[in-house]
């Protein structure tokens, strides 16, 4: 009863992989699944907060977000990505980066229309595009590029009906990172074939010993890029949810559009969370992402350690190993991970295309809880390969 009254679109959408681990979690589980940092929002954003709950900072805000808070976006973009925007009219306060992705999705895309991701990529793109009448066509990436888009593996996927290139670099899941050099080629592409960009760009503060560079920032690009980032990731303020878009007025216009009726706009105190976060919270930033680098680096030495070969990634908070040398499908060895040792991790095919024989893990948890969850997988990867070798 009630099946018959849902769209097949939605209807044929699967649940997220991501969170059908993390709800299997018990009590003595370590969940290495969801990418949440284990840091609490810095307390003088937390205060600013209160002090404008209690000044009866509580009804709704311009539709495109406090012209405070735009301003300090579009000067915190200037300086730091080289990317100029009107406040006015170029910069939208979104309800997250989520919603970001979907206005950008719903104002450019069509029906039938294709939308080109690279993958492994993050799993809401695709049920968006779905969502919105349009398909997704997988560009494969691969380890042995360290998972970085090519202008060949862009060019293979072309056809007639592309319309929408939609990137996030620093990439989750793999944590890669596209250089100037990176881009150029592709940014030819991108130009010849006129297609627009959504750069979904929430990592580009997590970057380890290099600077992220925007595809916006790359000539000719800026005008046919939507640039979307966050506060989520970088400032620990995932349950504030504001996130913003970037690009040329006419564009971030027609976004405004279906945000204004759908969603009014982006929570006022959260709001006043983000603008004290870019007025006084780059130090706090910066003290995170130096925590995080540390965890990277002894958490993938640990994953070498054991035997399951891992990149150096880049940016963001994640690492993709290889488990196919366990003979185990990226699907058995999450299970009977989380089966087995109560550790929470991601199956890599859970992020699309390349995924097969990988698992994702994300080490913005506790330091303390990596290096547990270290010691499980290395005694669970120990048990599999003694397992193995009595059945050969």
């Amino acid at each position: 009863m009630g099946s018959e009254w849902i769209s097949p679109l939605v209807r044929d959408i699967p649940p997220s992989g991501i969170r059908a681990f993390f709800d299997m979690k018990g009590e003595d589980s370590i969940s290495l699944g969801v990418g949440e940092p284990d840091f609490v929002t810095p307390e003088h954003i937390r205060e600013a907060c209160v002090r404008a709950l209690n000044e009866g900072f509580t009804k709704y805000t311009s539709n495109a977000g406090i012209i405070e808070l735009r301003e300090e976006i579009a000067r915190y973009m200037e300086q730091n990505w080289g990317l100029h925007y009107e406040p006015g009219s170029e910069v939208l306060v979104t309800v997250g980066t989520s919603e970001a992705v979907d206005l950008a999705l719903r104002t450019f895309i069509c029906q039938g229309d294709e939308v080109l991701i690279p993958v492994p990529s993050y799993i809401a793109y695709s049920p968006i595009v779905a969502i919105n009448g349009g398909s997704t066509v997988p560009i494969p990436t691969s380890a042995a590029d360290q998972f970085k888009l090519t202008a060949e593996a862009l060019k293979a996927a072309l056809t007639p009906r592309s319309r929408v290139l939609m990137l996030n670099y620093p990439n989750n899941p793999t944590g890669a990172v596209m250089t100037a050099e990176d881009w150029l080629p592709v940014v030819e592409v991108i130009k010849e074939h006129n297609l627009i960009v959504l750069s979904d760009e929430v990592y580009c503060e997590l970057t380890y010993g290099r600077k992220h560079v925007s595809i916006a920032s790359l000539p000719g690009m800026m005008e046919r890029t939507i640039v979307i980032n966050g506060f989520s990731k970088a400032f620990a303020m995932t349950g504030w949810r504001i996130g913003y878009a970037c690009g040329q007025g006419e564009l971030i216009g027609a976004m405004l559009k279906i945000h204004q009726y759908t969603a009014m706009c982006a929570p006022a105190i959260g709001q006043i969370a983000a603008l004290e976060s870019l007025r006084n919270g780059i130090e706090a930033k910066d003290r995170m992402i130096a925590a995080y680098e540390q965890r990277r680096n002894s958490f993938v030495q640990g994953l070498q350690d054991i035997g399951l070969p891992c990149h150096l990634p880049e940016g963001a908070f994640y690492v993709f190993p290889s488990i196919a040398g366990t003979g185990l499908t990226s699907e058995q060895f999450a299970i009977q991970l989380m089966q087995e040792t109560g550790v929470g991790v991601v199956p890599g095919t859970v992020f699309g295309e390349g995924g097969a024989g990988f698992i994702r893990c994300s080490y913005s948890v506790a330091p303390e809880q990596l290096n547990r969850a270290l010691e499980r997988i290395d005694q669970f990867v120990r048990k599999w390969s003694l397992t193995t070798a009595d059945a050969g």
